[in-house]
């Protein structure tokens, strides 16, 4: 059974074009089988690309970027320095094109969670995280984002709320010492921590 957080992916590749309204902009992207959320963009994706808090001229790190829909949508739309990473070597053939047919440039690379920006600091770490891949490597992004943010930085993670998202938030607040609830709907809440 391939999984879309697994480095490699046997099924046929054939990637198909999705349309998605974000941020006020119409977008297309490619995606194919082995990677998450293949038919559209996921809610979750589209509640924390819709409500993140990033400024102009940050660094933003889109971890578990999948084909990117998060990551090529917060570039175009607010001038940031985006760096998007994903262990699925699929994933990141698709990223690569979906930031080529979009015209925009961002950093893609491919590795296990932080391990190919391992000595970079970000203004904030965007992430919808691979729950499927269970609890620990959930966690694991949370405790290790915090010496990959600079101070003040930002995590900010989607989750469904009810499906380990306030376990998600009990696990930021002992990291950071807080998290707000930046939106909610449809189950899912978008968290943020500041690096204090």
């Amino acid at each position: 059974m391939e999984h879309y957080f697994s480095s490699e992916q046997t099924s046929a590749f054939n990637p198909g074009l999705i349309k998605a309204n974000l941020r006020g902009r119409q977008f297309e992207l490619y995606t194919a089988s082995g990677v998450f959320s293949i038919d559209k963009v996921d809610k979750g994706s589209e509640l924390l690309i819709e409500n993140c808090i990033v400024k102009k001229g940050w660094e933003v790190l889109d971890i578990g970027c999948g084909y990117g829909a998060v990551g090529i949508a917060i570039a175009i739309t607010t001038d940031a320095k985006v760096t998007m990473t994903d262990v699925n070597k699929r994933a990141v053939k698709l990223a690569h094109m979906n930031a080529k047919h979009n015209r925009i440039k961002v950093d893609i690379l491919e590795g296990d969670l932080y391990e190919p920006v391992k000595d970079k600091k970000f203004d904030t770490i965007l992430t919808n995280p691979p729950y499927k891949a269970g609890r620990e490597i959930c966690y694991k992004i949370i405790e290790d984002s915090k010496e990959h943010l600079k101070d003040g930085g930002l995590l900010q993670l989607v989750a469904m709320h009810n499906k380990g998202g306030a376990m998600l938030q009990k696990k930021m607040i002992e990291v950071f010492g807080n998290s707000e609830v930046l939106a909610k709907k449809s189950g899912y809440r978008v968290y943020c921590s500041k690096n204090i």
